[in-house]
């Protein structure tokens, strides 16, 4: 039985979408898909902007930008994290300031960001690990006490919800991915949400040239005027017509998941020698966009059960590696970085796989194995 970490959930429409627009023969990059996905995606969230990029990583590109952060600046961002994350405030020359994660949610630690605040500090960004949303009241009450800007990476939680509220709807800003293993895909793509009507105004610029564009720019006759610099980060017709297919089954997915994550919680909570994901309290709602447990005894232990999985042909994944510690940031980083959490949760967590259509027999493959390879270790 081979099992893949995921598996994208899809169907004929979504084929049928894109058929359409190639079918066309017009519009292939400037359609009205575009519009009617933001709109789409707004309206689900209950926010008022929503523009879509080609990635979740330049949309976080675009809103340093458009917020204006410079050489400088600083940027609390954790280190338990896909690198984007960090990426972001170094493409406009400030700085990522690391702060440690809290072991509930792994999101960022309230306390630990309050003592990473300087003068220079002008937001903080935190994720939502694995679709679980973190304490992102604590975070907002920072933000707001500290006069700083909440940008959420919210790039795997879409749809997840805190205190009945949708995650993404919290900071100024947040960023969501569409990247294909997440809860709805176009292949690659993002986008940002926000309230703000000068930032949304601002990022449209941002996103396609720096050019005032009504309508298609391929097809429009004026004479178009370029107010700044931008770049291309549209995503084409194609893709937005794809997301639009896919955000009709979104809910479906996202209640899949959830299905699926409590079968394996019940299956594996009595293994004394893991932990499996689950929120604080009812408070938390998350989607499992990742299904991430905790090995307890940690590496040695954690690193054993991914090889036996792989020999029983299961995949798993270290999401995620300290990236304060990768090479590039490195020569960014003039003091030792002190995150004792983010160093422990890194060496015990590994993802296994969770998709909406995985079946049940493999989920009881998967927990049948790693009962086996603990029964063996303790024998």
């Amino acid at each position: 039985m081979e099992i893949p970490l995921f598996e994208i959930y899809w169907d004929e429409d979504d084929i049928e979408a894109v058929n359409e627009v190639i079918r066309s023969g017009m519009h292939w990059a400037c359609g009205s898909q575009i519009e009617r996905l933001e709109d789409t995606i707004a309206e689900y969230l209950g926010v008022k902007y929503c523009l879509v990029f080609n990635s979740g990583g330049t949309a976080l590109q675009s809103l340093m930008e458009a917020y204006g952060f410079k050489s400088g600046d600083e940027v609390i961002v954790p280190s338990f994290t896909f690198i984007a994350t960090a990426y972001a405030p170094l493409y406009v020359g400030a700085k990522p300031v690391f702060a440690d994660i809290e072991k509930e949610t792994f999101g960022l630690d309230a306390a630990d960001v309050s003592k990473k605040i300087t003068s220079k500090t002008k937001a903080i960004l935190p994720i939502h690990y694995g679709g679980m949303p973190c304490k992102i009241d604590e975070l907002k009450k920072i933000a707001e006490d500290n006069d700083l800007i909440l940008i959420e990476d919210a790039a795997e939680a879409f749809g997840s919800k805190f205190q009945d509220k949708n995650v993404g709807t919290f900071g100024h800003s947040s960023i969501f991915s569409f990247c294909h293993n997440k809860i709805f895909t176009t292949g690659e793509g993002g986008c940002i949400v926000t309230e703000d009507e000068e930032l949304y105004a601002k990022l449209k610029l941002i996103r396609s040239y720096g050019r005032v564009v009504k309508g298609d720019y391929f097809t429009n006759p004026e004479n178009l005027d370029y107010k700044e610099i931008g770049h291309n980060y549209r995503i084409s017709t194609l893709q937005a017509a794809l997301g639009l297919s896919q955000l009709k089954k979104v809910d479906k997915a996202i209640s899949l998941r959830k299905k699926n994550a409590n079968y394996l919680h019940e299956k594996l909570r009595d293994i004394d020698e893991i932990i499996v994901p689950s929120p604080p309290n009812e408070e938390y709602d998350p989607v499992y966009q990742m299904y991430t447990i905790r090995v307890k005894d940690g590496e040695k232990n954690r690193d054993g059960l991914m090889e036996h999985l792989k020999h029983e042909g299961i995949t798993t994944r270290i999401y995620f590696d300290p990236i304060h510690e990768y090479t590039v940031f490195k020569r960014f980083l003039k003091n030792e970085v002190y995150l004792p959490n983010t160093i422990k949760m890194s060496k015990k967590v590994v993802s296994l796989p969770l998709y909406p259509n995985i079946s049940q027999d493999k989920l009881d493959h998967i927990s049948n194995k790693i009962k086996e390879y603990f029964e063996k270790r303790g024998d």
